[in-house]
């Protein structure tokens, strides 16, 4: 029986270069058994990332860096980000404090969830919004589930004129959120609410409601790789269908929104899935994005009826 081998990658000389490091970690990531879902996707992309963050290089600057000279002290500095990533299997936006959604940079730790919302395809799009609904020129919005509030702020910086609420039941993701609000100056018009869902938001009603619940389902939540055990479970997990949350969304939603304003709530490949095979005729719109996938309905209040099938 031939022995297994396990491979080795020696660390890069004393006279490598940025693109040396680079690529030795590129190859320890790649050989490690990681999951990259919830980070750069690649091996290669999430070396560049990590070294970049090691070596204080900005990720503008790293192209014309490639062939500079790391730090003096390169491997130990390489050494942490080994031990973070590949021991810890601490995904790479815990380890560098920040993550990127809509173009715009937020801090993120494990107080929060790693913005990831398929709703961010919707701010490349000119028409994103407005083919959705019919804003009016001071509207009020709420990001429902916040976070670290990223959605939120996106939604100010894309509406100028709009006064944004976002709310989360999570005190501690709302630390994070208030970090990321006043990072951007916008707290003069984005307020944060501990809320459970609606309870404890103002009795008012919003021209749009987007959410990004927690909407994994109990099987598919006992079997996520390990990097997602560093995110809250709490903005995870939708119980056994994954859809509790989703289901206590639509059955106040109607409640909150004016008589023109949408709902626009995330649920996921399998949440879609087994919305549709809860309820066939579930009167909400999918929106498809341009990698052919959805995950991602639309409702309007008229549209909401009496009986939630979740």
């Amino acid at each position: 029986m031939k022995k297994k081998t396990t491979k080795t990658h020696n660390y890069p000389s004393q006279h490598a270069t940025i693109l040396d490091w680079i690529r030795f970690l590129a190859l320890r990531l790649a050989d490690a058994n990681l999951s990259f879902e919830n980070g750069m996707q690649n091996p290669y992309h999430e070396a560049e990332y990590l070294t970049a963050f090691a070596f204080s290089i900005p990720m503008q600057s790293l192209d014309s860096s490639l062939n500079t000279r790391p730090p003096p002290h390169a491997r130990e500095l390489m050494e942490k980000i080994l031990d973070q990533r590949i021991r810890q299997r601490l995904p790479a936006a815990y380890i560098t404090q920040e993550a990127f959604f809509a173009g715009h940079r937020f801090r993120v730790d494990p107080r929060v969830l790693i913005p990831r919302s398929r709703i961010e395809n919707l701010f490349d799009d000119a028409n994103g919004f407005a083919d959705l609904v019919s804003l009016p020129d001071t509207p009020v919005l709420l990001d429902l589930c916040t976070g670290s509030g990223c959605l939120a702020i996106a939604l100010a910086l894309a509406f100028p004129r709009a006064t944004l609420h976002a709310s989360d039941y999570s005190s501690q993701a709302l630390e994070v959120a208030r970090i990321n609000v006043d990072q951007f100056a916008l707290a003069h018009r984005v307020s944060l609410f501990e809320a459970d869902l609606f309870a404890g938001l103002p009795p008012i009603r919003y021209d749009m409601i987007v959410t990004n619940p927690p909407y994994v389902s109990k099987a598919t939540l006992e079997n996520l790789p390990r990097e997602y055990l560093h995110e809250p479970a709490l903005a995870l997990g939708g119980g056994e269908t994954g859809l509790d949350l989703v289901g206590r969304i639509l059955r106040q939603a109607k409640d909150f929104l004016t008589p023109e304003g949408v709902l626009i709530c995330e649920v996921g490949d399998e949440g879609e899935e087994t919305l549709m095979n809860l309820w066939p005729d579930f009167p909400g719109e999918w929106i498809y994005f341009h990698f052919g996938g959805s995950g991602v309905f639309t409702l309007e209040p008229s549209c909401i009826p009496e009986k939630i099938m979740l």
